[in-house]
């Protein structure tokens, strides 16, 4: 897959039929409904981003934004694209735009067996702060990680 035949877009409300299934086939355990995403997109306070490619949807990431601060809430892509670079083309854009708004640092948290997206947030400058022991509901750890300061440049990011 050509990276540049990806299109990365602001979410729009038809595009979460597509990304509550990808969820659900991603994270079927804990997935986030439909409903869930309808008030995460209604929210001041949210940026969503999709990846696209063909019409279809591979790919999505969303933050919280209260500057000085952001989380990201969550980021997937399709597994048969994954390790072509759009899982780090959706966080360069989306710590792009929580920038634009103010933010200074972002937060997240990534399953401590999840080692390609520990890797992908290693590379783009986030370090790990702590570790919340048994968090997910298979008792799987969760990883605390902090990007601080964010840069504005998305070209620095890339």
């Amino acid at each position: 897959m050509s990276e540049t035949s990806v299109q990365i877009r602001l979410m729009r409300w038809w595009d979460i039929p597509a990304v509550a299934a990808l969820e659900q086939a991603l994270f079927p355990t804990d997935a986030w409904s439909e409903e869930q995403f309808w008030s995460e997109l209604a929210l001041e306070t949210r940026v969503y981003l999709t990846a696209e490619r063909a019409g279809h949807v591979i790919g999505y990431a969303g933050a919280f934004v209260l500057a000085p601060d952001s989380d990201l809430q969550t980021i997937a892509v399709d597994p048969s694209v994954q390790g072509a670079g759009t899982g780090r083309r959706l966080l360069t854009e989306l710590m792009a735009l929580v920038s634009e708004r103010g933010a200074e640092s972002m937060m997240l948290e990534v399953r401590a067996d999840n080692s390609p997206a520990i890797a992908m947030y290693e590379r783009m400058g986030f370090e790990r702060i702590s570790t919340r022991a048994r968090y997910y509901a298979d008792g799987t750890d969760a990883q605390i990680w902090r990007r601080r300061p964010l840069a504005l440049d998305r070209e620095v990011l890339a």
